[in-house]
C-alpha cells in the first residue's frame, strides 16, 4: 500500500487575506477557490514544484473523530528548496517577513548557511501559522 501526503489543512481566520499571502506573497499556485456548500468555502494552494497542497477553509466542521484547529496554531511544517538564499531573496521581494538563514551549530542556532541539509529559514502567515524552509541538496525527484 502506498500512502501519500497530498493536502495539509492550514487554519486561518480570513480566507481572502490568506489567499493573498499564500498566492501572491509566497507565490503558491491557487488551485481552487470555491464555496463547496452554503457557508463553507475552500481555497487550495500548492507550492511551486510540490505534490502536496495546502487547504485553507472557512466554515468546515471538524471531521468526526478529529478536532477543529485554531488559526495560528499550526507550527513546524517544513518546505524544501534547493537554493535557500535565492528562495529567501524571492520571499523578501514579495513582502514576506522571513528570518535570516540559519543552521544548527555547536551552540544551537547560528546565522548563515550550514552543511548539506543544515540550512533553514522561517516565516509565519498573517494568523501566526509558522513554516520552516530547509535547503535540500537536490530536487526530490533526484534524491
Amino acid at each position: 500500500m502506498n500512502v501519500t501526503l497530498e493536502v495539509v489543512l492550514v487554519p486561518v481566520t480570513d480566507l481572502d487575506r490568506a489567499k493573498e499571502f499564500y498566492g501572491e506573497k509566497c507565490g503558491f499556485r491557487v488551485d481552487l477557490d470555491s464555496e463547496v456548500s452554503p457557508g463553507i468555502r475552500v481555497i487550495q494552494v500548492t507550492p511551486p514544484g510540490s505534490r502536496c497542497s495546502i487547504s485553507l477553509e472557512s466554515g468546515l466542521p471538524a471531521m468526526p473523530g478529529t478536532k477543529k484547529m485554531t488559526p495560528g496554531t499550526l507550527h513546524g511544517l517544513q518546505l524544501c528548496v534547493t537554493d535557500i538564499e535565492a528562495a529567501r531573496k524571492e520571499l523578501v521581494a514579495r513582502g514576506v517577513d522571513v528570518s535570516p538563514v540559519q543552521h544548527v551549530g555547536r551552540t544551537g542556532w547560528e546565522e548563515g548557511k550550514g552543511e548539506t541539509w543544515n540550512s533553514f529559514m522561517a516565516f509565519s502567515d498573517p494568523d501566526g501559522n509558522s513554516w520552516v524552509v530547509q535547503e535540500a541538496p537536490a530536487e526530490l525527484s533526484e534524491r
